[in-house]
């Protein structure tokens, strides 16, 4: 039985494929230089000429990034590439409430969250590596679109900063550019286990909350963050640790209780999304969630900014009617 060979630039993409789903940086840039003019061409096809498509074109090359080792087929990376571009510009579309021109294609299944991508190939470590490396301010924006579920759209990310939508998508895109000369700087080195530390970060949530139950808040602040604390919402300062103690203590006798629902570890940044679990008796006591975006400095917590997730608006009565 005869079996047809594969053609030499479908047998160039699958070794290349290959190497970049081992960690081969190099091989991955090789890629992205191969199809860009074809992403390109589909994001100018949907998106029409402007800022959106550098946009689009910087998101999809993280998005491959996280997302080669999951590639089914290296020899067909291409159709691939040019799928991750179609998907970011159906965002874009949504997010403008533009109606998109083009018909569904299905794509392959992807993983739900950057998160769970870092956990299960080996370039996680070397991404965190790269983003650790953005400045301060870079790196929040960047941790909270990629690797939040909560805080991830523009204008949250804005709020939760307290910077105009407009900064937030001027810092990503320079995040962005950054992030690709620090990968290709970082790509030989020997990178932290991001997977044990996320873990870590993962009990000592639930144990904080744990110990604030029990009456210990205080030992855990005592023993975990500065004493020179900042507690903020946005950029405004509201207090430092007795604030802190002070809220935790109002919303326990409340019957308000917290839940972990999703983390993100850095060395510098961590971020704790909880869900907020209100009595009965008082069902709109807090928002139905909130996210703990935590620095450090020397191993201690020096900062801590609360976002609330907002309540879903009301349906109006005469609308539903």
């Amino acid at each position: 039985m005869s079996t047809v060979p594969m053609d030499a630039g479908r047998a160039e993409d699958a070794a290349l494929t290959l190497a970049a789903q081992n960690g081969d940086v190099s091989a991955l840039g090789l890629l992205l230089e191969r199809h860009r003019p074809g992403m390109r061409a589909v994001a100018l096809s949907l998106l029409g000429p402007g800022p959106d498509v550098d946009d689009v074109m910087q998101d999809a090359a993280l998005a491959a990034l996280r997302g080669v080792g999951e590639v089914r087929d290296p020899a067909a990376v291409g159709p691939w590439l040019r799928m991750v571009v179609r998907n970011r510009c159906r965002k874009v579309l949504r997010s403008a409430r533009r109606t998109e021109p083009v018909e569904e294609v299905p794509l392959p299944p992807l993983l739900t969250t950057p998160e769970q991508v870092l956990d299960r190939h080996a370039l996680r470590d070397w991404i965190w590596t790269a983003v650790e490396e953005l400045s301060p301010a870079l790196r929040l924006p960047v941790v909270l679109r990629y690797f939040t579920t909560g805080v991830s759209s523009y204008q949250q990310i804005a709020q939760a900063c307290a910077v105009p939508v407009g900064t937030v998508r001027s810092r990503l895109s320079q995040a962005r550019t950054a992030l690709v000369r620090t990968l290709e700087a970082t790509a030989a080195g020997g990178h932290e286990d991001t997977r044990r530390r996320t873990a870590a970060s993962w009990l000592e949530a639930r144990e904080t909350l744990a110990a604030a139950e029990r009456g210990e808040f205080g030992k855990v602040v005592a023993d975990r963050y500065s004493p020179d604390l900042s507690l903020l919402s946005g950029r405004q300062r509201l207090g430092g640790t007795g604030l802190l103690l002070a809220g935790m203590d109002l919303d326990l006798s409340a019957g308000v209780r917290q839940r972990p629902a999703h983390v993100v570890a850095g060395r510098s940044l961590i971020v704790w999304e909880m869900d907020l679990i209100n009595p009965p008796d008082a069902p709109d006591h807090c928002p139905p969630g909130v996210a703990w975006i935590m620095t450090l400095d020397g191993g201690r917590i020096d900062r801590v900014s609360l976002y609330h997730t907002p309540r879903p608006d009301p349906v109006r009565e005469d609308v539903a009617a």
